[in-house]
């Protein structure tokens, strides 16, 4: 009889381990461009980032749901794209799941030597809807700037890159 209790509360336990990951922010994910591939596929947007200074470094792509308390809120998005740069024709392309149909902004990072961090005078960025930026808002645009809305199928956008 307790084994068959341990038993099934370690199935229950195994079965809320593996609905965690579709539900977590924060999520580290590959660029599988398979995924944005032909209809039928989505919730996900295909991202061109175009616009890169060098073909040095990595670029980061981060997705975060469309509301002023998650925008550009550290651990507040949704899925990450780590990956070095290397640009085809000056553009790199994405796909990023999305949770459902909704309002979603994507930011963009280009960390021109590779070092982890933000480098004002040589890094890049940008964000869905391409909005300016300036020193004036450090960089970051508000969330009603960079929302878009992104179906039930696969959504294009381009972001291009600016630098200081």
């Amino acid at each position: 009889m307790v084994m068959v209790k341990v038993a099934v509360g370690l199935m229950s336990v195994a079965a809320m381990i593996a609905a965690v990951p579709a539900m977590a922010h924060g999520q580290e994910i590959a660029n599988d461009l398979e995924r944005c591939a032909g209809s039928g596929n989505g919730p996900a947007v295909l991202v061109d980032v175009r616009g890169f200074a060098a073909a040095t470094g990595k670029i980061r792509v981060q997705s975060y749901p469309a509301t002023k308390s998650a925008w550009l809120t550290k651990g507040e998005w949704l899925h990450r794209i780590d990956t070095p740069v290397r640009p085809a024709n000056g553009a790199m392309r994405f796909c990023m799941p999305v949770p459902q149909a909704g309002k979603y902004g994507i930011a963009v990072r280009h960390d021109r030597n590779g070092n982890g961090k933000t480098d004002i005078s040589s890094d890049g960025g940008g964000f869905s809807n391409n909005p300016s930026i300036s020193i004036f808002n450090l960089g970051k645009p508000g969330v009603d700037k960079a929302a878009f809305y992104a179906g039930p199928g696969v959504t294009k956008i381009t972001i291009t890159l600016k630098y200081m």
